[in-house]
């Protein structure tokens, strides 16, 4: 027999998960540590250098930047929408936070107009989508190329060099042995966690994704969720984009690219649903590091790019079917 769970009231507290909804999260986030450590087993006998501790450290620092997108990307999928221009407004933001910098901006203040500007990219899909009466494949698809002619014609076409050091040694700095990018998309997953999971527009997002219709009805203010959901994607795209222009010390306009191929395989892997409703932080995690351990491998052992996008695609198509099929079973 399935279970409907009801979208909370306007105003009124949001109720708590109950146990059989812990439950049925803690299982599937554990599978797919399991396949984490089947992969990590797999290359290890496989792959000469895997398991070295540098190798797995630039594994996690790889993750990160994929991660960072993927996390928004799970809120947004949870609302049960997609956002599919997630690389276009990494490289916009990016851009603008790069041309700040060079042009002798504080760092602080780039990073800000860098972020706001993710966040603005967001709003504008969101408010498209609710009250243009589109869909978001569709909208997302449009502003995918949109979003990356701007980036083109306002760098014509070329990169942005020059990024102080003192922001790129932040960025490639570590605390403990630890790799500044991961400490930050720690940071933001606890983060992102605490909101789907811990406070009312959570619940939203979730009742919205669940079931819009009856989400309505129950006083859910749905454009305003929708409309966060994708700031918050757009907003996480920009940080990722900082963090690589950190790494590389230069923004280029084509950045991003299949960004969203790889945030939506990360959220799907971690146990998020295409069909909304359902999502996992953790699990999207788990996901991202699953994605950067196999192209990693793949990589030491000289198997080519092309091969590695075929993976993706598979793993994905793999996710959904283990979706449909738990769906299914409900």
């Amino acid at each position: 027999m399935s279970t409907v769970t009801e979208p909370p009231l306007a105003g009124n507290a949001a109720p708590s998960p109950g146990p059989a909804m812990r439950l049925r999260v803690s299982v599937r986030d554990f599978g797919t540590l399991i396949g984490l450590v089947l992969i990590v087993l797999v290359f290890a006998v496989l792959a000469p250098g895997f398991l070295t501790e540098r190798n797995l450290l630039n594994i996690l620092q790889q993750s990160s930047i994929n991660a960072c997108v993927a996390l928004g990307m799970t809120l947004v999928i949870v609302s049960g929408g997609i956002d599919l221009s997630v690389g276009p407004v990494a490289a916009l933001s990016a851009v603008l936070a790069a041309s700040l910098m060079v042009a002798g901006a504080p760092p602080g203040l780039a990073i800000l107009a860098g972020l706001a500007l993710g966040a603005a990219c967001g709003a504008v899909n969101g408010a498209l989508i609710c009250f243009g009466g589109l869909q978001p494949f569709i909208v997302t698809l449009g502003t995918l190329s949109t979003y990356r002619a701007l980036a083109l014609i306002a760098t014509d076409g070329n990169p942005v060099f020059g990024v102080p050091r003192d922001f790129r040694a932040i960025v490639n700095g570590s605390l403990f042995g630890v790799p500044a990018p991961v400490l930050v998309v720690l940071v933001v997953a606890i983060l992102a966690g605490l909101i789907l999971r811990r406070t009312p527009f959570g619940e939203y997002l979730l009742a919205v994704g669940g079931n819009e219709e009856a989400a309505h009805i129950a006083g859910v203010p749905i454009a305003l969720t929708k409309i966060g959901a994708y700031m918050l994607s757009g907003t996480l795209a920009a940080l990722a984009a900082l963090i690589l222009v950190g790494r590389l010390g230069a923004a280029e306009p084509i950045l991003g690219n299949l960004w969203e191929l790889d945030a939506i395989a990360a959220a799907a892997i971690g146990g998020a649903s295409l069909m909304g409703g359902k999502g996992s932080i953790v699990g999207t995690l788990l996901g991202a590091v699953i994605l950067g351990a196999m192209r990693n491998g793949l990589t030491l052992m000289n198997v080519q790019a092309f091969y590695q996008l075929l993976a993706t695609g598979l793993i994905i198509l793999f996710a959904m079917l283990v979706d449909r099929f738990a769906r299914g079973r409900a």
